[in-house]
């Protein structure tokens, strides 16, 4: 009995070591992020933005993005654009309020990274990959991002007409260490 207790505490242990090794660095999101985006027609930003980050440059896969934007965040600028942007025409907020990523895999690349996904807006959830760069200084780090997202694969608003079709959206997200 007693060597079935050391033999089950010593695997209890070991499982314990490496379920720590293997997990990459948790980061909190610092409140100076921004999430911005811009057609012909609009601009602005969402200003609320939340989620959870594990990443670490030596163990890509063990790093992971579930981060969300509130959608009644959007800011313009411009108080009638906002609430067009709100209505059910556009983001419908009421009935979709937020916008979610949860990646799948994030690889290296030639100018930093990848993370491939599924991004969910509108109620439309897709795969989708994002570039993105990583700078680390001390305890803090910036992911940095410049991507298109075209609002009619997620069913945002009427194709054609006076806003473009392609989004550019483009994120800068301060992290400290957990």
């Amino acid at each position: 009995m007693k060597k079935l207790i050391i033999f089950s505490s010593t695997l209890l242990l070991t499982a314990a070591v490496f379920a720590f090794a293997v997990a990459a660095q948790a980061w909190n999101i610092n409140g100076k992020y921004n999430i911005s985006f811009s057609t012909n027609a609009a601009s602005g930003i969402f200003k609320t933005f939340k989620g959870t980050i594990a990443f670490d440059e030596k163990n890509l896969a063990a790093s992971n993005f579930n981060v969300s934007v509130d959608v009644a965040s959007i800011n313009t600028g411009n108080a009638l654009q906002n609430k067009h942007a709100k209505s059910d025409e556009w983001f419908d907020a009421t009935k979709y309020p937020e916008i979610k990523y949860a990646s799948k895999k994030i690889v290296k690349t030639a100018t930093g990274y990848q993370v491939t996904g599924d991004l969910e807006i509108h109620g439309v959830k897709k795969e989708f990959s994002i570039p993105f760069s990583f700078k680390q200084a001390g305890n803090g780090a910036t992911f940095n991002g410049t991507f298109k997202v075209n609002r009619n694969d997620f069913h945002i608003g009427k194709p054609g007409g006076d806003v473009d079709d392609v989004i550019t959206v483009t994120v800068a997200v301060p992290v400290v260490k957990a």
